[in-house]
Order: C-alpha cells, then structure tokens, then sequence
C-alpha cells in the first residue's frame, strides 16, 4: 500500500520522483479500509474450471494482506457444460446480470478452449465482447488471461493474433522494459509459464496503443497495459499456474498420443524438467511406445516418481505484480461497487502517466 506524505519530509518528494508511490493527505481521507469486489470469468472447460478457479482464488488471496477481497465467479451460459460443472456453477457461481447491478471493482477474465479457427466464430465471441464493454465503462480495471487478451485485443483493436505454428510451453526468463507502477520494484528478470499455439507479438500491442511493461526473447509479451495504464491489463502467460500445472498438461499430452489424438509424442515442456526428470521420462515413452505396438494397456505415469522434482519459479513475481495491481485498483476505484473511478480521477489517464 502507498506512503502518506502526512508533513514535508523531504524522503517524501525524492520517492516520488523516483517513482514510489506516494499519497498526500487529502487523497488518504478518501480512502478507508474498505473491501474490495472483484469478478471472475472462469471460461476453462470443466476439466479445468476447478483447478483455473482455486488458483486465482489463491493468487489473489496470497497477493495482498490488508484489502478484504470478495470475489465474485461467473462463467458464460454458452459454454456447454457436464453435469457435475454446471452443479458447481449453479450452486457457487453468481450471474453477469446480478453483477451488472452490483457492481465490481475489478475484473479477471481466464482463457478458455478454442474449437473454431477463428475466435469471432466461437459460441463465446459476442457474451465475451459484451462483458468486457460493460467493463471498460463500469470496472476500474480488467486483467485479461491468456485467450482473453487475444480476443480483447481482436474485437477492441483489431489485432489478430498470430499461430505460432507449434505449441510454446514451458517455463520463459522475462524482463521488465518500462517503468509502470505494476513493475516497481519486482524483479527486473523473472519467469513466467506459458502454454499456447498461437501469440500477439510486440508490435501489435503497439499498434494498439499498449504499454508493453514485460516480455521475453524466447515466449514473447507477457505483461502489457492498455495506453490509460489501468483500464486493462493483458497477460499471455499463466503466473497463477501451480507448480504441478505444466506436469499435468504434459501428462495429458502422452494420453492424447496413446489415444493416437495426436501423431507425434509430445516435446517436454521448456526449461521445466530437469535431467533426472527427463530420463524418467524417456524410459517412460519407450514403455509406453511399446505398450501401443502391443496394444497393452495404458502403463502407470511416473507422476509421483517426479513430482518433488518441478519447482516453482514465478509465484512470487506473479502475486507481486498482482498486488501492485489490487492496489492501484483500490487506490482509484469509487468505493461504491456500482461507480467507476473515484471522484476527482482521469479515467483516461488515472495514474498521471502522461502529461
């Protein structure tokens, strides 16, 4: 949470030239400990709809120890759902026409499956455009996960990402390239997992007008922000990912071979296993290659023979990054939940980034 500068210290001016954050007075009378409400759109399919939901419950939970946060889970009635999904959703999952009344303060929209080559031809194209409108107008700020911010960034700007034509996933190094109060004081070089087939690349966020605060050689912009600095808030890669998240996805890519859904067995994840792993792992496929010629049955995943052997890198710069960024949203937010920006505040360039 920011400094008040309650006299004139003279520390209070030099941290505010360098960029610390830095409230005076009569801002601070505005802003009692207050709690804060934050939508999530949980678009993953059901195999994933608990596990996607826990770990931003977590992320967020983790990321801040002052604010009482209540979040709100909703999903989009056009996803189909099985039936012990759509229990769960009935029964703990509240509506966007409720919320609509209500009111948030911020909001997190995940990724989601693709089925269709284009994302304007899937069943979620128009409920997700009119979400994020209403959000844009209504919402302090949204942070958009991943498939989220490749359609944001398609039906508010155009930009259409790009297939990379192979899968990019693992564990990436980042750096942070501006300055952004989201990035102050984070490590200037971090890791991020990613997991996807396809990308927005630097110079289209650019030509959207974003600031681009973090990215990679290797996996490309993790961190950008929409050109106000806080209205939206574009990741494309997972920082809310479990540190088991990339084993069970490759555990899910062997099934799908020895199901022969797909042709190739698949890479191991980037920079995530170690060498002790990855020989597991290679006496693993010849068994299992060999299990297929024969057609035996699926042999046991060596899950628990390397599951203390995939480490973490990147929870502490994620929920750094996203408690700077309940912060700002607490700082500007009205605290009523039905109005916007708090009195007094540019919603076109809330932070004073730009003169």
């Amino acid at each position: 949470m920011p400094l008040v500068a309650h006299n004139k210290l003279p520390t209070f001016s030099r941290l505010d030239k360098e960029g610390q954050a830095i409230l005076q007075p009569e801002r601070a009378s505005q802003q009692d400990i207050r709690e804060q409400h934050i939508g999530l759109l949980n678009m993953m399919p059901d195999a994933a709809l608990e596990a996607t939901e826990r770990q931003f419950y977590r992320l967020i939970g983790e990321s801040n120890p002052i604010i009482q946060i209540y979040i709100h889970p909703f999903t989009l009635p056009v996803l189909e759902r099985g039936e012990k999904a759509q229990k769960h959703i009935d029964t703990y999952y509240e509506t966007f026409e409720n919320l609509k009344k209500e009111g948030l303060d911020a909001l997190i929209i995940t990724g989601a499956n693709v089925t269709q080559p284009n994302l304007s031809d899937e069943s979620f194209w128009e409920p997700l455009t009119e979400v994020v409108d209403w959000a844009v107008n209504n919402v302090t700020s949204t942070l958009c996960s991943c498939l989220a911010t490749h359609a944001v960034m398609e039906f508010r700007y155009g930009q259409k990402r790009r297939h990379l034509g192979t899968k990019r996933w693992g564990v990436f190094p980042h750096s942070v390239t501006r300055a952004h109060p989201l990035v102050r004081g984070v490590n200037t070089k971090f890791d991020v997992p990613h997991s996807r087939f396809n990308q927005i690349d630097r110079e289209q966020f650019e030509q959207a007008g974003a600031m681009i605060l973090a990215e990679s050689e290797e996996a490309g912009v993790q961190l950008a922000v929409s050109k106000d600095g806080l209205r939206l808030v574009y990741f494309q890669g997972h920082p809310e990912y479990d540190a088991i998240s990339l084993l069970k996805e490759y555990k899910r890519e062997v099934i799908r071979f020895y199901q022969r859904a797909i042709k190739n067995y698949p890479p191991y994840p980037a920079n995530y296993f170690d060498s002790y792993t990855q020989s597991i792992f290679n006496e693993y496929q010849e068994r299992l290659i060999k299990a297929m010629d024969n057609n035996e049955s699926f042999p046991e995943f060596p899950e628990q023979l390397v599951i203390n052997r995939v480490h973490n890198t990147w929870h502490d710069t994620g929920e750094a990054i996203v408690g700077k960024w309940l912060g700002l949203v607490y700082q500007y937010t009205n605290p009523d939940r039905r109005l916007h920006l708090m009195e007094g505040v540019d919603a076109d360039n809330p932070l004073g980034l730009t003169s």
